[in-house]
């Protein structure tokens, strides 16, 4: 059990917070602590988690992207114009066009970052107004309303009524998101690409020296990336029931700050799925319990920030000097062993 802590002192120490901090929003709003409102938060999240398990492997790898959430939004309306012009497509045309789309954009930032040797961080705020500017240019900022029913009508695959009348339902974008989240685990924990990506964001230069292909992790890592934001943006389209060109613009610091407040590391080789889901739900919880408080939307920004500011100084901290007794143990493992 020890060793486990140990092993994911960020992860244990963001859910002990969330613990705290749900404990006392149920104080302070009764409709807080409910089955349909835990409901309500994870079906909002689903977008953001999704774009967050992919920005966590760009982060693994040692690089940034703050393009994305424009991405998803290029990504949105190529693919709805595409399905348009196939005579309205279907789930399996969706996907395809909404991942195929994604990946060329993540793609396009790979090169620039392996083949020009230009910062991730430069070359994506670059490619963040370029994306951004040509979709406003081209749509010149009309909303699609009219997109294919398959993809406005709700796709629901659990509900149930609660005795106080409201409706607890899981829907498409969880399930989608739940794939996306365990995809990503098992291509970062069981795979031997997974494993060269942490290495080559812990060391680059001693990633190389071992023969580690650089630029296939670069491609890899942000094509990873463009194929969640493509993703979301089809589920976003999907809970939205429309297509509009700023309704993720903004997105990207926030799922940004969370992955980051989940355990990922902006040097790299340091991230995890689940601190990255804890993340996104900690920041959700946090908005979603001040709204229920009528707290004013413009205090949102604030108070959310001072609370990842927190959190992610309780989870740079060692779980030993949170923990006295851990330190103990561990001392007298040591003299046992000497």
């Amino acid at each position: 059990m020890r060793r486990l802590i140990l092993g994911h002192t960020t992860e244990f120490t963001l859910l002990a917070v969330m613990i705290v901090l749900c404990i006392g929003l149920s104080f302070a709003t009764d409709r807080f602590l409910t089955i349909s409102n835990a409901f309500d938060v994870l079906n909002v999240s689903a977008v953001n988690i999704i774009f967050a398990v992919g920005l966590l492997v760009v982060l693994i790898s040692g690089g940034i992207d703050i393009s994305f959430a424009v991405a998803a939004s290029v990504v949105q309306y190529v693919t709805a114009l595409a399905l348009g012009a196939l005579g309205g497509g279907n789930w399996a045309e969706g996907f395809i066009v909404a991942g195929t789309v994604g990946i060329g954009l993540g793609l396009i930032n790979a090169a620039l970052v392996y083949r020009l040797r230009i910062i991730s961080i430069v070359a994506t705020i670059s490619t963040f107004n370029i994306f951004f500017g040509l979709l406003m240019f081209f749509t010149k900022g009309v909303s699609i309303y009219d997109l294919p029913e398959w993809l406005t009508t709700r796709v629901v695959f659990f509900e149930r009524e609660m005795a106080d009348g409201s409706w607890v339902e899981l829907t498409l974008p969880v399930v989608v998101m739940i794939l996306c989240c365990f995809a990503t685990w098992f291509m970062i924990s069981r795979t031997t690409i997974g494993r060269q990506l942490y290495a080559f964001g812990d060391n680059p230069e001693g990633a190389r020296r071992f023969g580690i292909n650089i630029g296939a992790m670069h491609y890899i890592s942000f094509g990873w990336l463009g194929l969640m934001a493509g993703i979301a943006g089809l589920m976003q389209a999907h809970y939205a029931e429309e297509v509009v060109p700023n309704a993720l613009y903004g997105r990207e610091l926030d799922v940004l700050a969370a992955t980051v407040l989940g355990g990922a590391r902006l040097g790299g080789g340091k991230g995890s799925v689940i601190g990255c889901v804890l993340g996104v739900l900690m920041v959700s919880i946090t908005q979603n319990g001040l709204n229920l408080m009528g707290v004013s939307p413009f205090a949102f920004k604030m108070i959310v920030g001072a609370i990842i500011l927190i959190a992610i100084t309780l989870s740079s901290a060692r779980i030993d000097k949170l923990l006295p007794f851990l330190a103990k143990g561990n001392a007298k493992r040591g003299s046992s062993h000497s």
